[in-house]
């Protein structure tokens, strides 16, 4: 009886293996079917398509359930989803467009900062990509990560022209919003008043705008609050450069062939190639700019097109108010005055671009920051660092959180590489005004946030979302603002989308090294301020030994949130040093660099207790130093952290 036993045991296991391996290649099968129809439906490399030219409508109605302001990717997303859910809505642009796709199709930049999620990749090799539903229908249209801006633009028309429900406005003079009042003291958007192109006025009413401009114009019209560039974290001047892309002929398949073998065989892990896209040739650093106060090249991103042509994205342009048209214009003769010197240094300095030449600039600048929202939630930079879920998550965003350079004598940053967060719906209802849910790089977001939360799939996402959302506030009878706060109403609408094709389930991740770390709380407070960052490793060095002129640092950054706080100067803390970078940094030091900086006349030796007795310097900080004559960053972060709390940013 016991051999019979273990003779079916065995072939028990024998059918279980069996079982298990078919399901497998069931699996890998269905996989690699999956990717061969995804490879199906994308255009192929070197197959260049005809443009197609987008006019108007021929009839604008008088009212719409939705007015979607913008046609760039943001814009496509929300009046497609708008239309999806019921809602006869009116896509209309203000600029002098022909094509649908604004800064991916019109801006040239033809290469997508990815959202990828946490984790292994697929058994084909594959990263999940976050965000899906109208994002992923129109990137399985598209070459890839870098794209042919002509197959980009038709394939947001393709998406477009299927929805009976949109009606198009392009090349409208002005566009102002129509205000009346709202719930609560607020002022609520009734509509909006167009110059179309052949001069003629409407006005066109609707109970919902989605404000899909690159820029935000619709809310700040509106009178919405916002803070611009970098001026809440004290920079009041600073936002990131512009970039105009400029174009190369001559890039066949055997120079392609070329730019790949040399960034894939350097041995530098920050360059490379794919069929599509390249990056590296960080040797452009170095390119001699003729206008030098002005402008600066980076390593080269390029995006391949279907004409033995490709896009260069490298030309960052300074001091340019990416809001104002005049500005822009600027900037664009700027950078065609810049960019053939630029060209003929890539001929000189790389064989494989010998006989290129340049063929073109792109018809509009790429503005990275101009306006960022005050909603009803505002994105922080902790979050990000966090890696935070939200309630209300509508898209979720893991791009690092990269801050282009501000002047030419800048070098960027980053501030660190976030897993996974997710953006909140409350992100998208601007304060004050009804009626308006705003997507994009001008949503709610702090500066620092979104140096990550600002790429195109995220934005996408949000746009979707807001589609739904309109069509839930009507049924609802809800403003916005009443949607945001109902967890019932938010639900519904994550529903709609999961079952629309977005995936937005709850996450939590393991918090990382860094998070556990006894001073990590000083690390929050200072990464807030902007002062510190953690590149692409979240490398933050919490217990390498500081210095004295570090701490001067420091604290002369913190100064730039609240001058009038800080009266005195924390470079007389180090007065007579002839090292200060190589100083040991003692508890008595760090806090007397903290007194000059605030005008408190004292001491070096009766520093500290000032800091205590003013509340400044907490018992909790000093209980975490463990050597207060060789004190740490940590140690330093949490000083700041201590003094954060009477910053009054202006």
């Amino acid at each position: 009886m016991s051999k019979q036993i273990t003779k079916h045991k065995g072939k028990s296991r024998i059918w279980m293996l069996w079982t298990l391996a078919v399901l497998i290649a069931a699996a890998a099968g269905a996989g690699i079917f999956a990717y061969w129809k995804y490879k199906q439906s994308k255009p192929h490399v070197g197959k260049p398509q005809q443009k197609i030219e987008v006019k108007s409508t021929a009839s604008i109605q008088d009212n719409y359930d939705v007015i979607v302001v913008g046609t760039d990717p943001e814009g496509m997303s929300a009046a497609i989803s708008a239309a999806r859910n019921g809602q006869k809505t009116l896509l209309v642009d203000g600029r002098n467009r022909d094509v649908l796709g604004g800064l991916m199709t019109l801006g040239w930049v033809n290469s997508i900062d990815m959202n990828y999620a946490p984790g292994k990749k697929s058994i084909l090799g594959k990263r999940e990509v976050l965000n899906k539903g109208i994002f992923s229908e129109w990137y399985n249209k598209i070459e890839g990560d870098s794209f042919d801006v002509t197959s980009a633009a038709n394939a947001f028309y393709e998406l477009v022209k299927n929805e009976s429900n949109i009606d198009l406005l392009m090349k409208t003079r002005s566009i102002v919003p129509v205000l009346g009042k709202g719930k609560n003291g607020n002022s609520k958007i009734e509509g909006i008043k167009v110059v179309k192109e052949d001069g003629s006025e409407q006005m066109i009413g609707t109970s919902a705008v989605i404000d899909a401009t690159q820029d935000g114009d619709i809310m700040a019209e509106t009178g919405v609050p916002y803070t611009y560039g970098l001026e809440d974290v004290g920079n009041k001047e600073a936002k990131m450069a512009v970039t105009l892309v400029f174009r190369l002929k001559n890039v066949t398949s055997d120079v392609w062939k070329q730019i790949e073998k040399r960034l894939n065989g350097d041995d530098d892990p920050g360059t490379g190639a794919n069929e599509v896209s390249a990056w590296g040739y960080k040797e452009l650093y170095d390119y001699p700019a003729i206008n030098k106060n002005r402008v600066k090249m980076r390593g080269l991103n390029i995006g391949r097109q279907n004409d033995n042509t490709a896009l260069i994205n490298a030309l960052q342009i300074f001091d340019i108010d990416g809001a104002d048209p005049k500005a822009r214009e600027e900037a664009l003769q700027i950078g065609k005055e810049e960019i053939p010197h630029v060209v003929d240094f890539m001929k000189k300095n790389y064989p494989e671009f010998k006989n290129v030449e340049l063929d073109g600039t792109a018809p509009e600048l790429y503005v990275r920051e101009t306006r960022h929202m005050q909603g009803e939630y505002r994105l922080t930079i902790a979050d990000v660092l966090e890696n935070k879920d939200q309630w209300d998550r509508v898209a979720f965003g893991s791009y690092p959180v990269d801050i282009q350079r501000l002047s030419p004598n800048d070098t960027g940053k980053v501030v660190c590489a976030p897993e996974q967060y997710a953006i909140p719906f409350r992100s998208l209802v601007p304060l004050k005004v009804d009626g308006l849910l705003v997507v994009g790089r001008a949503a709610s977001y702090d500066s620092l946030a979104h140096g990550s939360a600002r790429v195109i799939p995220v934005g996408m996402a949000e746009g979707q979302a807001a589609g739904v959302a309109a069509k839930l506030a009507k049924e609802s009878n809800m403003s916005f603002r009443e949607l945001s706060a109902s967890k019932e109403t938010v639900a519904k609408m994550q529903d709609i989308l999961n079952k629309q094709g977005m995936v937005l389930k709850p996450f939590s991740l393991e918090p990382q090294a860094f998070m556990k770390h006894k001073q990590y709380e000083g690390l929050k407070a200072v990464v807030s301020l902007g002062l510190v960052t953690g590149g692409y490793k979240n490398e933050f060095y919490l217990d390498q030994k500081s210095n004295a002129k570090r701490m001067v640092n420091l604290i002369g950054g913190s100064k730039k949130m609240d001058p009038g706080t800080f009266k005195g100067d924390a470079s007389s803390a180090i007065k007579g040093m002839e090292t200060p970078e190589k100083t040991p940094l003692s508890l008595d030091q760090a806090s007397f660099t903290i007194t000059e900086a605030l005008g408190l006349k004292v001491p070096k030796e009766a520093a500290r207790e000032e800091l205590i007795k003013n509340g400044l310097l907490t018992e909790a900080t000093i209980g975490t130093i463990q050597d207060k004559e060789n004190l740490t960053n940590g140690d330093t972060y949490m000083m700041i952290k201590d003094i954060k709390q009477v910053l009054k940013p202006e």
